[in-house]
């Protein structure tokens, strides 16, 4: 078997077993007739195979496979870990996944095409990484695009957050002593001092960001119930793609599907309720709807404007 297809394995036998208990021949018959395997050229799987690939996804993903239960043959996932180690794992997976894809075939540019949009910063994730683990004081240049300004920054890392392929970084500002983030691509001239910070922070970052939307404003504010109204055909892209982990639908019929959600009304929150135009309305809190209408109406007062850029720019079509 190819050594460099544990991964997918791994993967395949986690699907499975998520779907259903399964008996060796069960999941043996799964993987060889999967399009992964039958793309590598793998025909064959042994149940010593399987023991070492359980033993190894409990060690990579913190879950726990047995058989054997009450006389039963079948294997199946014994723990479950808490939502955010599956968030962990689901991203860790689809990584594994698209990776064994690029190794195993060269010719992929000819059919995969990804998001030109690059990530820039990443080259510090490292870096911050080993500095929140090993309480090390952190010391960059932080670029703001609203003042257009550069500013030295001495902090105490604390944590990373991703929010719509961007990475920032969940700091101490050692100058005023509050928490802020930092946008991983507007981070220059980043050092990682030998110097530990004492500090013993008794943040709880799950919890701050449980309900939150994005990189969050990051001082004390209490979630709000939200209510948003789309239509049919809307609601179904969103219900396959969740917008927050307390999504809950309480209201569906054939026209349109009425969304809960349970956090911050966030600036990216609004955001992203502004990116689906007409097809979303904020039912709850007013304040909100109220927030969201203000932006759209300011927005039309632009394309009213005479000061608009196709009245300065005539079009030369």
């Amino acid at each position: 078997m190819k050594k460099d297809f544990f991964l997918t394995r791994y993967a395949l036998i986690i699907k499975k077993l998520e779907s259903v208990p399964s008996t060796y021949s069960q999941i043996e018959d799964y993987l060889l007739n999967s399009f992964e395997f039958q793309d590598a050229g793998v025909t064959s799987y042994s149940i010593r195979t399987l023991q070492r690939d359980i033993l190894e996804i409990s060690r990579l993903f913190n879950l726990s496979i047995h058989n054997k239960k009450k006389g039963d043959n079948r294997y199946y996932i014994d723990s479950r870990p808490v939502m955010e180690m599956d968030e962990y794992n689901r991203k860790l997976l689809e990584c594994f996944q698209i990776s064994n894809v690029l190794n195993m075939h060269p010719d992929f540019s000819d059919f995969i095409f990804f998001e030109s949009r690059k990530q820039t910063g990443l080259d510090h994730f490292y870096n911050l990484f080993f500095a929140i683990r090993n309480r090390r004081i952190a010391t960059f240049d932080h670029y703001n695009y609203k003042t257009k300004a550069l500013t030295s920054r001495k902090v105490h890392p604390l944590a990373l957050k991703e929010s719509k392929n961007r990475w920032y970084l969940i700091a101490v500002d050692t100058n005023d002593e509050k928490l802020k983030s930092f946008g991983l691509d507007r981070i220059s001239s980043l050092e990682i001092s030998k110097a530990r910070f004492r500090e013993k922070y008794r943040y709880n970052f799950k919890e701050h960001f449980r309900h939150s939307f994005g990189v969050m404003n990051l001082v004390h504010q209490n979630p709000h119930r939200i209510l948003i109204k789309c239509s049919k055909e809307q609601g179904e892209y969103i219900k396959s793609f969740p917008l927050h982990r307390s999504q809950n639908v309480v209201e569906e019929t054939t026209e349109h599907t009425v969304f809960e959600f349970f956090l911050h009304p966030t600036y990216d929150f609004v955001q992203e309720i502004l990116s689906y135009g007409k097809q979303v309305v904020v039912l709850e809190p007013q304040s909100l709807a109220d927030a969201v209408r203000e932006i759209f109406s300011d927005c039309l007062n632009n394309y009213k404007s005479e000061t608009t850029f196709e009245n300065n720019h005539p079009s030369t079509l």
